[in-house]
């Protein structure tokens, strides 16, 4: 089997996420093959990484063989190395992240199996979940056990903020729930250690960004300090090397690569394997989307997977058809050839 097209194109969202704006949002990229076979993927990056997939991987993937997962790896390896001058992190790692994934969908379709086993023999059919947003009462209706709280720093009036909504998080989702803070590089060490603080008496199991991914050692230095609470972090770093800074530092007790940012199920596989080699965990950011679910069934991270229900009664773009759905705080990665979705038509 070899790739005879390739190309990406950037969909007719209605309700893109504010921070990304109208056009730096999920790319979709599709890879046909010379037999028939068809494989979609998902990438970051928005407009821009649709001009680096169709004005460069595009021409130069034609005619590359797909038959093995060492095929794929080559190709990951290709578009790295021919991507240097203006890669290495973002974009360009956001673009071949969407390449990456529709070669994984197109083969373990030509395999007639799932990517988790095309992965692995051995698989986690049923992985735990868990909300991120404000909606408690409602992700606790739908039956999560595990919330991950926004929180931007705003002033000292923020901690009684944050201790009201982690009370609320524990009294809602009960005593065994996983109530975690995602703070998106708002605070730094010393309001680190006053949440820490003023936090214990919750139980919290991770603080999610705290500093930017350029402060890793200053990371590596408060990490120890906020133990048992975990360090968490890594969702805009870019492949195994970015996550090699990472390890040498020390900064996180929980690695969080987006599989469709930080280069796709490739990288994904090689910052496991790294993570293993440190003792770190692995829970995957947007784990719970079809992309970091097959990873997540088939390796060695950790058995909880990060979903966005929004709040109750918000409006959201259905790109993608066949998407499994929580149950009762659980999803499952589902039978269906390769990621065992594909684009809706009306937003392509």
């Amino acid at each position: 089997m070899k790739v005879t097209s390739v190309s990406a194109v950037y969909p007719n969202y209605e309700h893109t996420v504010p921070s990304w704006r109208t056009h730096l949002w999920q790319i979709v990229v599709r890879i046909e093959t010379d037999t028939g076979q068809v494989g979609w993927g998902y990438g970051g990056g928005g407009k821009a990484a649709v001009e680096v997939v169709n004005g460069h991987f595009a021409e130069i993937l034609v005619g590359k063989p797909l038959n093995s997962l060492e095929d794929i790896s080559a190709v990951w390896d290709f578009l790295y190395t021919e991507s240097i001058p203006y890669g290495r992190k973002g974009i360009a790692i956001m673009a071949l992240s969407g390449v990456d994934l529709a070669l994984y969908d197109a083969i373990a379709k030509a395999e007639n199996k799932p990517v988790a086993r095309l992965l692995s023999d051995s698989i986690q059919p049923r992985i735990r979940c868990y909300a991120t947003g404000p909606d408690t009462e409602y992700y606790a209706e739908l039956g999560f056990t595990a919330q991950k709280i926004p929180h931007r720093w705003t002033g000292e009036e923020s901690i009684d903020q944050a201790v009201d909504v982690a009370e609320k998080a524990r009294n809602a989702l009960g005593s065994d729930a996983e109530v975690m803070f995602d703070v998106y590089m708002s605070w730094d060490s010393e309001i680190t250690l006053k949440m820490h603080k003023s936090l214990k008496h919750v139980g919290i199991h991770w603080f999610e960004d705290i500093l930017t991914p350029d402060d890793l050692e200053e990371l590596g230095e408060l990490r120890p300090k906020i133990a048992p609470v975990n360090m968490a972090g890594g969702e805009h770093e870019f492949s195994s090397h970015g996550f090699a800074d990472i390890a040498r530092s020390g900064a996180y007790d929980i690695w969080q690569p987006d599989i469709t940012w930080c280069g796709g199920i490739t990288a994904g596989l090689r910052i496991t394997d790294m993570a293993q080699e440190t003792g770190a965990s692995v829970v995957p950011h947007r784990g719970g989307e079809p992309w970091g679910l097959h990873l997540i069934a088939a390796s060695t991270c950790d058995d909880f997977a990060e979903l966005l229900p929004g709040v109750r009664g918000s409006a959201k773009d259905d790109l993608w058809i066949g998407v499994p759905e929580p149950v009762e705080g659980y999803i499952q990665t589902g039978d269906a050839p390769g990621f065992g979705v594909s684009p809706n038509p009306d937003l392509l």
